[in-house]
């Protein structure tokens, strides 16, 4: 069954400005990453469409690669992407990769998945999005291109090349390799905007190690003034080759946004701003047991605080809410209180 409308307009990309104030109802602060982000999907689509007239120029793609902290919202900045968008979305781990033929996902199974999420639709499939998790748990440790095979590591950086690139990939309709005479499915992932995102854990020594370089001989200007608290905003795509990611990898992916880490003001802000944010998620909860649950502001900052020391970002706040409020949550509903109000002390005595 071919189709006969076209999938998607232009009309329904939102422009990149709209694509943030999206983004913004849901996801605080970020907003280098943000701009990039939207920039980056609104082009992917805008080359979709090119694509669809044979002659001219060809746009190629630009893949997204994300740096940031452990809890700094990258793989909720792409769900959050994919639900406004309406595209499918595939989240694949990395770490769960390796080359074909060991035990472990194959590079296909992130197509599949993808596939999945598409409703089987091979056609909306190709213009998904992929975002490829823990990117930097594949790079290569140390700098000697090993002679045994490295399973999980730099053979899955070479496998990820034509998948990123654009390649057709046989996917097995209903997942899995157990019935060989079962018909392939062909995709392409030309069309597929693939997004990785890690951590590197470390990269900030690397990034530091370069300014300070730099930074020694007659004409060290003064304006060369370092954020010490935000290394990661420096970083370069050599800072990432020698992190251990190879450069053919390190070049599909031309277009590098970083995500800040957390400081005190957002998390506060994160608690309860954005749409579906933590405190309103357990006001919901406990009002479905006709309890009216409320924070002082004190407690809120506690709260705060604490996150920044356990260094979780924002991961950090949902497990702190969650061990406030447990005793609350298992002796309150069938009761007659009505109420909660978490002061300060309160959220101290619990923690």
């Amino acid at each position: 069954e071919k189709r006969t409308e076209p999938l998607f307009t232009m009309k329904d990309i939102p422009a990149p400005h709209k694509i943030k104030e999206m983004l913004d109802e849901y996801v605080i602060g970020q907003d280098q990453a943000k701009r990039i982000i939207s920039v980056a999907v609104y082009n992917h689509y805008k080359r979709i469409f090119l694509d669809k007239d044979k002659e001219g120029t060809r746009v190629d793609k630009s893949n997204i690669l994300m740096i940031g902290p452990t809890g700094s919202g990258k793989t909720y900045l792409v769900k959050t992407l994919a639900k406004l968008l309406n595209v499918p979305l595939a989240i694949a781990d990395a770490t769960s990769l390796t080359e074909a033929g060991y035990i472990g996902d194959d590079i296909e199974s992130v197509i599949s998945k993808l596939l999945l999420s598409a409703g089987n639709d091979v056609e909306r499939a190709e213009c998904g999005i992929v975002f490829i998790d823990e990117i930097d748990k594949i790079a290569r440790k140390g700098d000697n291109p090993s002679i045994t095979r490295d399973v999980s590591g730099e053979g899955v950086q070479h496998a990820l090349l034509k998948l990123l690139e654009g390649s057709i990939v046989n996917v097995p309709p209903k997942g899995g390799r157990k019935h060989p005479d079962q018909k392939y499915i062909e995709v392409n992932t030309e069309h597929i905007l693939f997004i990785a995102g890690g951590a590197f854990d470390g990269i900030e020594q690397i990034i530091a190690k370069r300014m300070n370089r730099q930074a020694v001989g007659y004409n060290t200007s003064k304006e060369t003034r370092v954020d010490d608290k935000n290394l990661l905003q420096y970083v370069t795509h050599k800072d990432l080759k020698d992190f251990g990611l190879i450069p053919e990898i390190i070049g599909r992916l031309p277009v590098l946004t970083y995500m800040n880490p957390l400081d005190e003001s957002t998390l506060r802000m994160i608690l309860t701003e954005p749409k579906n944010a933590i405190i309103k998620q357990y006001i919901k909860l406990f009002g479905m047991d006709d309890i009216a649950l409320s924070f002082e502001e004190e407690a809120l900052n506690f709260i705060v605080e604490k996150a920044l020391e356990y260094k979780l970002g924002a991961r950090g706040l949902r497990s702190l809410c969650e061990s406030i409020l447990t005793d609350a949550m298992f002796q309150l509903p069938g009761t007659e209180e009505k109420s909660l109000v978490v002061t300060r002390a309160y959220a101290q005595e619990k923690l």
